[in-house]
């Protein structure tokens, strides 16, 4: 386990993490940072407690509304993908009429050019 120091709302906190993860964890820290700064400028000391929890709130809120995005752009992708298998499979039925219709034609063709000769 590795371990990697903090800094949320001017404090310190150690904490361990897998091995690689360091950067990651300071980040998303700092992010958590964000909302708790701005939370104490906006509502001033309230608690340290009560700032962590608004401002998971916040996060969870955030993160709620990503993931009805990412429904929703599941559902048009699932969409898209159905609208792609159905011009295929029609291209593929427009491929096979124009296959027999050409190969009828040359069929005729061959036909008139032995009668011909």
């Amino acid at each position: 386990m590795s371990q990697v120091t903090v800094t949320i709302d001017q404090k310190s906190y150690r904490m361990a993490c897998d091995p690689g993860q360091e950067d990651h964890l300071v980040d998303l820290a700092g992010r958590l940072d964000k909302y708790v700064t701005h939370l104490k400028g906006s509502f001033g000391e309230i608690g340290d407690l009560r700032l962590t929890v608004m401002a998971g709130i916040m996060i969870m809120d955030e993160l709620s509304e990503l993931q009805k995005r990412v429904k929703g752009l599941e559902s048009e992708l699932d969409s898209v993908r159905k609208t792609r298998d159905e011009a295929l499979s029609k291209a593929d039925r427009v491929d096979e009429t124009l296959t027999e219709r050409l190969t009828a034609l040359a069929d005729k063709i061959e036909s008139v050019t032995a009668k011909i000769a």
